[in-house]
């Protein structure tokens, strides 16, 4: 019997390398992978390119058809440090007056907004970054907000770095969550299943997915998904996700 393909929207980043693998190897579930930088997973979602996705938690409430429920028992996450959501400058953080945001992560942004509003008390002037150019030029007080694989070629060019992670966990005492998976209501029970069979399988192998991946001549990428994702959904990061939200 043929097993019906289903639309899948993932990042398109190191972080979910051991989700793509698993996916791509499994017995149960077929797939047609959709790939892109945080902010086009919702929109696949919303465009009903895709029936499950990996979805950024800032842009939860941006979807429109509210027909979902959140799946498996992962996510990406992290426990203290992710080292690839940061804020970078070479100003210290009381004379921020202008931060970059990175358009592609509307949860980086939102995570940003709030550690400056609640937390770190600052009131910088904010926005977007239309050209990456930017990071040659910065201005006396400028900060960076950088998500994703940019963000190693960018490690100890600023005088001061702040994990957004790391931060929100120093304030709040728990982990954070960046996304999770998404499916709408109609998906079969089945396939969900196997969708949660794929993940697991691939976070058991991330040895082997990054050997099969684009990043087996980087150094740093074993130690990275293995030390600072945190692919668990537990109850901790499910209160996490309900702040964040709140």
């Amino acid at each position: 019997m043929t097993r019906p393909v289903i639309s899948v929207a993932a990042v398109s980043y190191l972080n979910t390398i051991p989700f793509l693998y698993g996916i791509r190897h499994s017995d149960e579930l077929s797939a047609r992978l959709l790939l892109s930088p945080p902010s086009g997973c919702t929109e696949a979602f919303n465009s009903h390119q895709a029936d499950i996705a990996l979805i950024p938690v800032g842009g939860l409430e941006k979807i429109t058809d509210k027909d979902f429920d959140i799946v498996t028992s992962w996510c990406i996450g992290a426990q203290g440090s992710v080292r690839t959501v940061v804020m970078m400058s070479d100003s210290p953080l009381k004379q921020i007056k202008r931060v970059w945001l990175d358009p592609h992560s509307m949860t980086s942004v939102r995570l940003a907004r709030i550690l400056a509003a609640q937390f770190w008390k600052i009131t910088p002037q904010w926005t977007d970054i239309q050209d990456y150019a930017e990071l040659d030029k910065p201005a006396e007080g400028d900060a960076f907000v950088l998500i994703g694989d940019k963000v190693f070629e960018q490690e100890g060019r600023f005088t001061h770095t702040w994990d957004l992670a790391e931060e929100w966990e120093k304030h709040t005492e728990l982990p954070f969550v960046f996304a999770v998976w998404a499916a709408r209501k109609n998906v079969p029970e089945e396939i969900i299943d196997a969708l949660e069979g794929a993940l697991t399988q691939g976070v058991e192998r991330i040895y082997e997915a990054i050997l099969e991946s684009d990043f087996a001549d980087r150094p740093y990428a074993y130690e990275y998904l293995t030390r600072n994702i945190d692919y668990f959904l537990d109850e901790k990061k499910r209160k996490a996700l309900d702040k964040f939200l709140r």
